[in-house]
């Protein structure tokens, strides 16, 4: 492998750290949802694995396919622009879905008091929706469909998303050395960033684990789409 590749390979791996964890989106949309869907550990690493991934294989698939095709450089940043802000936008459609469901979930099971008369004697009792018409072992099967559309809706968009830095900074450089250098930089980038939004959502969900805020979590919802909402915001405001 020659210096420049080695070079590049270095580069490549500072780039996705940095990069990775500069940027929001990458890593607290999972850290929101596992929190509010009560996800394990297990479940919120698989579903960031597989997004980062498909996060990835875009910028990669875009990059091999204007490398071959021998298109213009900026008509490649111009594509990977636009993604970007579709992405952004998306997150932040979803980060309101969201909420708004979240805002429906907590006036629905909000407690509420009924008074009844029986003859000269009133009396009252308060009570929510949601315990009176559910049963323990649906609680949790009720919500699966909708943590699972969540889960999709995620991934479609980091699907979208771009690598930024990947295609003019490394891949066309690498490219201009070989192929197989070309292969070991977009694989070196590719695992660094993913294994980044791994242990970002890691530690953050480990350093959470004990915090326990027993007045708002029953707007944990509603917290996480603000939060993927504000992650979507940052990206189109700020370019993050």
């Amino acid at each position: 492998m020659s210096p420049e590749i080695l070079l590049l390979c270095g580069t490549a791996a500072s780039i996705a750290f940095i990069h990775t964890l500069a940027g929001p989106d990458h890593y607290l949309p999972f850290v929101a949802l596992a929190k509010s869907g009560q996800w394990s550990m297990g479940m919120a690493l698989r579903n960031t694995f597989i997004c980062g991934s498909g996060h990835i294989v875009g910028s990669v698939a875009l990059g091999f396919a204007g490398i071959y095709a021998s298109v213009h450089l900026d008509a490649l940043e111009w594509i990977q622009g636009f993604r970007g802000d579709l992405a952004a936008w998306a997150l932040v459609s979803f980060g309101l879905l969201y909420m708004a469901w979240g805002l429906h979930r907590v006036v629905r099971n909000r407690t509420h008091t009924h008074w009844h008369s029986h003859g000269k004697m009133r009396h009252c009792h308060a009570h929510d929706h949601h315990s009176e018409h559910s049963h323990l072992h649906t609680t949790k099967e009720a919500g699966e469909p909708r943590q699972a559309l969540a889960g999709w809706a995620i991934f479609i968009v980091f699907i979208l998303g771009p690598c930024e830095p990947l295609i003019p900074v490394l891949m066309f450089p690498a490219a201009r050395e070989s192929v197989p250098g070309l292969i070991a930089v977009t694989a070196v980038f590719a695992v660094v960033t993913v294994l980044t939004m791994l242990l970002a959502v890691a530690f953050s969900l480990w350093g959470l684990r004990a915090l326990r805020l027993p007045g708002i979590e029953r707007y944990s919802q509603v917290l996480a789409g603000g939060t993927i909402a504000l992650c979507g915001l940052s990206i189109a405001a700020l370019g993050l």
